[in-house]
């Protein structure tokens, strides 16, 4: 008898700077049975970027369309652009046993599980301390003091909504932050819900 697993989606969501990104990145290259998320956007494709691989790229008629369809898991408006999960996509990795990863913000995360709590695990990544964060910044060299100041002014916003997370990380140190979303996804893939044909396996005990 063999026992398969449904897959989960891994969320991670975090203020910026707090290392969200560099531990989503690490995850993806360390485990296959993991697969990121990919978003439909009505933004310009940028040069060096692949459709399907970085996102699928539509004009807003379709985005539109697809909205009224209920195709999207989340979607939201950034900056002039749209941003949508399509729901096709993911149900199927995870019939077939795929993790996806998922990079969102809080109110992504809402939507998410509104839709699919069952298939949600959330982990909110927080930094040792606001000097901290602030001081990661810095160091990326990305932004200027009145972006910095904006993107923190968002951080204390964002770090609010802690508690409608599954777990919580403080990242003072990437490895050990890293291991501990290892354990988590392990854990989350031994969840009986998850494993199906178990109940027929025990049946024939």
């Amino acid at each position: 008898m063999v026992i398969s697993r449904k897959g989960c989606m891994l969320v991670l969501s975090s203020p910026s700077g707090a290392g969200k990104t560099t531990i989503a990145r690490e995850l993806l290259a360390q485990d296959d049975g993991l697969v990121m998320s990919i978003s439909t956007t009505t933004r310009a494709k940028r040069p060096n970027e692949v459709e399907g691989r970085d996102y699928y790229f539509v004009d807003e008629a379709t985005f539109s369309d697809m909205t009224a369809k209920d195709e999207f898991l989340e979607c939201a408006e950034v900056f002039g652009n749209f941003y949508g999960t399509p729901q096709a996509p993911v149900r199927e990795a995870l019939d077939h046993g795929q993790d996806v990863l998922f990079d969102i913000d809080w109110q992504g995360t809402q939507q998410l599980t509104k839709m699919a709590r069952e298939d949600i695990v959330s982990i909110f990544i927080l930094p040792p301390s606001l000097e901290e964060l602030e001081n990661r910044l810095r160091k990326r060299a990305q932004d200027s003091d009145d972006v910095i100041a904006k993107r923190m002014a968002k951080a204390t916003r964002e770090i609010s909504h802690w508690k409608s997370y599954d777990y919580v990380i403080i990242n003072r140190d990437l490895e050990e932050s890293l291991a501990k979303v290892n354990v988590i996804l392990q854990a989350e893939r031994l969840k009986r819900r998850r494993r199906v044909g178990l109940a027929d396996f025990i049946d024939q005990l």
